[in-house]
């Protein structure tokens, strides 16, 4: 029997990443010069990794998805993907990268048993891809995702995060690029999350503006009905493509909102915006046991009330959430160390 929150929402879907180093910069996620890494003792073996994931399942836990960092960075990681889909328990298992590493790496990531996949593009200019992320890697990422809808898996995916005068104008092309390789878009309202963000509001493209944007160029756009905790609305054009759009900023779904968050080195968050999260590490190696380990996240999920983009929507003071300096101290406030 699985666990609910104070709002009924059940432990369902758990976002594990398996490193907080990453090959790029995005201004959007990693805008500093330095960072301070999590030592690496403290990383979560596979071993580890398992052992709490099947804790997770016994509570009801039924989807999977590993991040970073960049997650193809962590070694042997088809291991450790080739241990989570033997699980029966778990009906999704998926991965998002940034796709850089993604064509040396897709055919043993789909022989290890990893059925979905998702690749972070945010523009299809070279230009606007180094200013965005520091390095000249579009044409790796443009290799990865073309390897991945060859391999054979049942799902691939792009995420565009969508910034108004960066990429904005973007929105067909990208559309039209991921139906060229059959895979599907998900555009993604800029967030205010992470410690060091230059996030501002005058940077969002709201859902309805990419819809009327997409519109304008496509014709009638129809909802897809479905009920889902899936953080994307999606719809589809006329000819019957679809794509999503994840509308966290301006119209949160905390209410369905059934994801955590537990990092590489153990630290479990509840929510994105949560300043403060569970150590499971350290009970894990101190021999607390799988009853232990059960009964501390069962409890600590029933205690949960977290709703944070919709204090963030309603808070006055919607700037950077924490002072840099904090971060050097507190590298758990980065969103590339709590998985995004």
């Amino acid at each position: 029997m699985g666990v609910e929150d104070r709002f009924g929402r059940p432990l369902a879907n758990l976002r594990l990443s398996v490193t907080d180093r990453c090959t790029l910069r995005c201004q959007y996620c990693m805008p500093e010069r330095d960072y301070v890494w999590l030592p690496r003792a403290d990383i979560l073996t596979f071993e580890e990794i398992e052992t709490l994931v099947d804790v997770f399942i016994s509570l009801g836990t039924t989807k999977v998805r590993l991040t970073g960092g960049e997650p193809l960075l962590r070694k042997d990681l088809p291991d450790l993907i080739q241990l989570l889909s033997r699980k029966q328990t778990l009906t999704d298992l998926a991965l998002t990268t940034n796709g850089i590493l993604l064509a040396e790496q897709v055919s043993a990531l789909r022989r290890a048993g990893l059925p979905r996949i998702t690749v972070s593009l945010d523009t299809l200019h070279a230009d606007r891809f180094q200013a965005l992320t520091r390095f000249d890697s579009l044409p790796a990422v443009r290799r990865g995702l073309e390897a991945a809808t060859r391999a054979g898996f049942d799902s691939v995916k792009i995420d565009t995060v969508v910034i108004r005068g960066v990429n904005d104008d973007e929105l067909v092309d990208m559309l039209e690029y991921g139906r060229s390789l059959g895979a599907e878009v998900r555009f993604i309202e800029y967030m205010d999350v992470g410690g060091a963000t230059r996030w501002s509001m005058a940077d969002v493209v709201s859902r309805q503006e990419m819809l009327q944007s997409l519109s304008a160029h496509y014709g009638p756009i129809a909802p897809v009905d479905e009920r889902t905790t899936a953080p994307a609305d999606r719809f589809t054009l006329s000819d019957g493509t679809v794509f999503g759009i994840i509308s966290s900023t301006t119209e949160p779904f905390c209410e369905r909102c059934d994801r955590s968050r537990l990092t590489a080195d153990g630290v479990w968050y509840r929510c994105l915006y949560a300043r403060s999260g569970t150590d499971l590490r350290e009970p894990l190696r101190a021999g607390v046991g799988v009853d232990g380990l059960r009964q501390l996240i069962g409890n600590t999920w029933q205690t949960r009330d977290d709703r944070g983009a919709e204090d963030r929507l309603a808070s006055k003071d919607r700037s950077r959430l924490i002072p840099v300096e904090t971060l050097q101290s507190q590298p758990h406030l980065e969103m590339h160390t709590r998985g995004g």
